[in-house]
């Protein structure tokens, strides 16, 4: 424990009273900072991620408020909002939340149909949004937004390292060169799924796979056997799927009645990172699936992290019992990480800088700060860095060191399957078994 007394002793240092515009000065500010978290608390998005995001970051900031707030001065006052699995109604709650409320950050934003609207409205306001969740490119690609930063991994990551790793092992476990791969690709057809699978094919037809389907669907769509009966005629030795948590079910569901079969399955985060969800629903026949996200800390080896860092992560999986007392460790969901690490980010690192450096904790001050966030690798409970691409970068605002990691359901339970730098598993069994009613005869 004494190397999380001596992280905590960087989180808590005392504060340094500075003049902050058009603040008033800090020594004169209300000792609170008001948060808005923005997250789906209703709607099909809540299973499928947003809820576990939203009780990872409320877990870190009890946990901060818990020993006396960010710098030991600063309380953090947490207000929620609910998006309900809608665009509008997450843009009317952001509004309310900054307008209303008068939060100084916004925080969160599980979905990245919701995070696209959002981050340019919110941006032109000169207000601060941190994204913990929602990954698709366009949420910044080509917009050179200001007050807008994301720790978490683009969604090109995704697309990339879930090809990577099935190439990676094509020769041992499907014997056949990459060349002879061949790979589907489906896709809700909004934001985050269009933007996955577009990495997904051109890194797929970069390591020379033979791309065989690629097809987007709507994420409410009621039925889904058409896209079924494509895939048994494109008969795929891969399906790498992005989609929420309902459509994945249903997929799922119809796949296997009518009898679809595969060599590796692949998905991309959400309901896919829902294993007892899944378990729920499919029992054991979840079995070898795959889901691609950022790591979940739970799962990573301490030794592969900084001194104090893993003690966090500890607390993470303690508290985390109050939710769900029972779910073993290797089944909680890596969106639990997303929310507790990132908002640990801008609790430990961002806003301590922004205070002490910069004057307070409005926009431009917090912004400044983040652009000069430079956290190596292993300085995080998921592993990676922190180094946000600067202003003009045509991906200004998001995290440059971000790594997107596959895991894999191996006896029950999630493994770090790829990349190495945070595998759990070195030799992995990558295909379905056998037994698996999805996998080939």
């Amino acid at each position: 424990m004494k190397s999380l007394r001596v992280l905590l002793a960087l989180v808590l240092v005392g504060a340094v009273a500075v003049t902050a515009a058009p603040r008033p000065a800090a020594d004169a500010q209300s000792q609170t900072i008001k948060i808005g978290l923005l997250y789906d608390h209703s709607g099909p998005f809540s299973a499928a991620g947003s809820l576990n995001c939203w009780r990872g970051a409320k877990m870190i900031i009890d946990y901060v408020n818990e020993r006396g707030g960010v710098m030991g001065k600063y309380k953090i006052v947490q207000v929620d909002g609910d998006s309900q699995s809608k665009t509008e109604a997450a843009i009317n709650e952001a509004e309310r939340l900054l307008n209303v409320e008068k939060v100084d950050i916004l925080a969160g934003i599980y979905s990245s149909a919701h995070a696209v609207p959002l981050a340019e409205k919110v941006d032109r306001q000169k207000k601060f949004l941190w994204i913990t969740t929602a990954i698709a490119d366009a949420v910044v690609k080509d917009r050179n937004l200001q007050f807008t930063f994301r720790p978490q991994p683009n969604g090109s990551l995704f697309g990339e390292a879930s090809v990577q790793y099935v190439a990676h092992y094509a020769k041992d476990r499907l014997r056949k060169a990459a060349k002879d791969i061949r790979a589907a690709i489906i896709y809700e057809d909004g934001p985050y799924g269009t933007g996955v699978a577009a990495s997904n094919e051109a890194e797929a037809r970069k390591q020379g796979m033979q791309v065989v389907l690629k097809e987007g669907f709507s994420a409410q769509a009621p039925d889904l056997s058409s896209l079924v009966t494509k895939l048994r005629a494109s008969r795929p030795d891969v399906i790498f799927h992005t989609g929420y948590n309902p459509d994945i079910a249903l997929f799922l569901r119809q796949a296997k009645e009518q009898g679809l079969r595969t060599r590796i399955y692949v998905g991309h985060g959400a309901g896919h990172s829902q294993l007892a969800k899944l378990k729920e629903a499919f029992g054991n026949e979840v079995e070898g699936f795959h889901t691609t996200d950022p790591p979940a800390s739970q799962l990573i080896d301490p030794k592969r992290l900084k001194p104090g860092v893993w003690d966090l992560t500890q607390e993470m999986v303690k508290r985390y019992k109050a939710f769900e007392p029972t779910i073993p460790v290797g089944q909680i969901a890596p969106h639990v990480s997303m929310g507790f690490n990132n908002m640990w980010i801008l609790l430990n690192d961002v806003l301590p800088r922004a205070i002490q450096q910069h004057g307070g904790f409005g926009p431009e001050a917090l912004a400044k700060a983040a652009r000069e966030t430079d956290i190596p690798e292993g300085g995080t409970m998921q592993g990676y860095g922190v180094k946000f691409q600067p202003a003009g970068h045509p991906m200004a605002g998001q995290n440059m060191r971000a790594i997107a990691a596959v895991f894999q359901v191996v006896d029950g339970e999630f493994k770090h399957v790829y990349p190495p730098v945070v595998a759990s598993l070195s030799n992995p069994p990558v295909l379905l078994p056998a037994s698996s009613p999805f996998a080939f005869r």
